[in-house]
């Protein structure tokens, strides 16, 4: 929840002559000022998860290259580079449970959040290029096919089904509110999905010996994975162009906040995020001569959070006019 953290002096009241009150509220961690980002904490339980979810996925994605390998099944290459993308986000995952406890520094004021962010951005690109390779491959086996052993096929395709199956068991039990926890288990979803299709692959060739559906299949499996690239790369891109956070208006936020009694105006309002999990907020808002600006600031921060679910939220409160008046703004 964002706090008041209204100065309990006037002196900001002649900054730069403009003769109005400058008092900012804010719902952020200042070290140790004894202020709150409004979080959610990391229970040690959701990183031991996907700590061990991210070595089951990533020690059977290594198994599932060799098969590929010795098996000649494409399909099997195309569920191992998916299984890639899973263990690159349950690595940024965890990696991001263990530096988001580092506190916040002269030189990083929001702590290092934001790099699961970068690093999410850089794993969405690369799997285009995984993506594209498996379908360049594809098309030339369709034209020239190759022999895919399929016994050795199934035996791998459906051992990682069960790793899949393990993994997903392992974190849908309990602590369903923290959102890495949720999105590394609808990638481990994902998965499920990529070994059921390298099993059918093994079976139809099997039972029939047509080889062109290992890398017909293996295409299915790369729109998967493009699917998957293309929502990371789009949200990381919109967080790091400080892009609205989805499901929040600038518009509609300022609406809220006009209904406010004491607030007679709302301008500069701009709202972007940290990560996924953690929306920001600046705003200038004008109040009436006889307002309880401390009060005012109390409400203000309240509709943020109650309504919008912004926890960190600078104010800075004017009367006779914004400093910044000869600049456009929202």
């Amino acid at each position: 929840m964002a706090h008041d953290h209204t100065p309990r002096t006037t002196g900001h009241g002649a900054h730069g002559g403009s003769g109005h009150d400058h008092r900012h509220g804010h719902g952020h961690d200042h070290g140790d000022a004894g202020h709150s980002h409004g979080i959610p904490a990391v229970t040690a339980g959701s990183e031991r998860k996907v700590f061990w979810v991210m070595l089951l996925t990533g020690g059977f994605m290594l198994a599932e290259v060799a098969g590929g390998i010795v098996s000649g099944s494409l399909a099997l290459l195309a569920d191992a580079g998916h299984m890639l993308t899973d263990f690159a986000a349950l690595a940024l995952a965890w990696f991001a449970f263990r530096l988001g406890r580092r506190p916040a520094d002269p030189q990083r004021s929001y702590g290092y959040h934001r790099f699961q962010v970068v690093a999410a951005y850089t794993n969405g690109i690369s799997l285009f290029a995984i993506a594209l390779w498996i379908v360049v491959e594809a098309i030339g086996r369709v034209f020239d096919p190759v022999e895919v052993m399929g016994p050795q096929m199934l035996v791998i395709a459906t051992l990682g089904l069960l790793v899949n199956i393990l993994a997903f068991w392992i974190l849908s039990r309990g602590e369903q509110g923290n959102l890495n926890v949720r999105a590394a288990a609808v990638h481990v979803l994902g998965d499920l999905l990529g070994s059921v299709g390298a099993i059918a692959a093994a079976l139809v060739i099997l039972w029939t010996g047509w080889m062109p559906i290992d890398p017909i299949l293996s295409v299915v499996v790369a729109l998967l994975i493009l699917r998957s690239a293309w929502r990371i790369t789009k949200e990381a891109g919109h967080i790091l162009l400080e892009g609205t956070p989805p499901g929040i208006d600038a518009a509609a936020v300022g609406a809220a906040l006009r209904e406010v009694s004491g607030v007679l105006d709302v301008h500069h309002v701009h709202v972007w995020s940290l990560s996924t999990e953690r929306p920001l907020l600046t705003m200038h808002a004008v109040v009436g001569d006889g307002a309880d600006r401390d009060r005012v600031l109390r409400d203000v921060n309240r509709v943020l959070a109650e309504r919008f679910g912004i926890g960190h939220a600078t104010v800075q409160l004017e009367q006779r006019g914004c400093v910044h008046a000869d600049q456009e703004h929202p």
